[in-house]
């Protein structure tokens, strides 16, 4: 017989009793009460006793306290002043936001436990204090170092948009980050934290913002990709004879004088850097973006083999 289903004999049950039928403590039903969210009575010697509504009251509070809702908001819905949905909704965004940062944080603890080697206490705390920023506060790292970076430029240069591309993080890592997006986003930011690294990164935008005095020092990079990225991976001696007409391959070379092959050394060196190329390959791993081979190497060759015949 339940509560609902005798009104001659309405319930009424002590706190104890109370605590046995639903599983509540007996404390949190007392202070419930004592809140004002679970309505009580005295019974002739002073204890405290609870009718059907009560009882009814104490199982919408339980499921709304197991949903996470605060005694305010219990409060709220108790009074009719907001309406559960209201609540709800405003719920599930604080539930989402906690779910991505549990969710980032379960990522780097299988990051951490990959690791042959202990990590040291600020590595581990940079790693969970990064992985959980905000979208916004993620991006505006991003922002700030690019803004250093590329401040004073021509913005109607070629090779402008450069600094847009520097600028793509994703709107949020993902709901559910893998370890290596985690240890993507990490390298990252300590990339961009590095004074050399914006230092390098301007450089090679003030020198990108200007018209180059000499077209023959832009090759194909297409074609320096392929002949140099071969020949470096066969091992070719960029000094050699062999290296010599591997630089004839690519097109425009075989005519460069002395001066033009030392002058086309040195740009590509300008614009070959290692760090600069892991900076859009850690971009490309948060980005989905698909995977591809470093090419900085190749273009290291190449302005190495020009040299050798300047």
């Amino acid at each position: 017989m339940t509560a609902s289903q005798n009104h001659d004999h309405p319930v009424r049950l002590t706190i104890g009793r109370l605590a046995q039928r639903t599983g509540v403590p007996v404390r949190t039903i007392r202070f419930w009460s004592d809140e004002g969210l679970v309505p009580s009575d005295r019974s002739s010697s002073g204890h405290r006793v609870y009718d059907a509504a009560a009882v009814a009251r104490l199982d919408l509070v339980r499921t709304l306290r197991e949903l996470g809702l605060g005694l305010d908001d219990v409060r709220s819905v108790l009074s009719r002043r907001r309406g559960v949905g209201e609540i709800a909704q405003t719920h599930v965004r604080a539930l989402e936001s906690r779910i991505r940062e549990l969710k980032a944080q379960r990522a780097v603890c299988v990051l951490l436990a990959r690791t042959g080697t202990e990590p040291d206490e600020r590595s581990v705390t940079l790693m969970n204090d990064l992985a959980r920023l905000s979208a916004a506060e993620r991006q505006n790292m991003i922002d700030e170092f690019v803004t250093e970076a590329f401040a004073g430029t021509d913005p109607q240069a070629p090779g402008a948009g450069i600094a847009d591309g520097m600028r793509t993080l994703p709107s949020e890592l993902p709901d559910d980050p893998t370890p290596e997006q985690v240890s993507a986003w990490v390298e990252l930011a300590e990339l961009i934290r590095d004074p050399a690294f914006t230092a390098r990164v301007r450089e090679m935008a003030v020198a990108g913002s200007t018209e180059p005095a000499h077209q023959e020092q832009y090759p194909d990079p297409c074609a320096v990709g392929e002949h140099a990225g071969a020949a470096l991976a066969a091992g070719i001696d960029p000094a050699s004879a062999e290296a010599a007409a591997v630089l004839d391959r690519i097109p425009g070379v075989a005519g460069l004088d002395a001066e033009a092959r030392a002058r086309t050394a040195d740009t590509v060196e300008l614009f070959s850097d290692r760090r600069v190329e892991r900076y859009w390959m850690l971009l490309g791993t948060l980005n989905g973006w698909p995977t591809r081979e470093p090419g900085v190497p190749a273009f290291e060759w190449f302005a190495a083999a020009l040299r050798a015949r300047a």
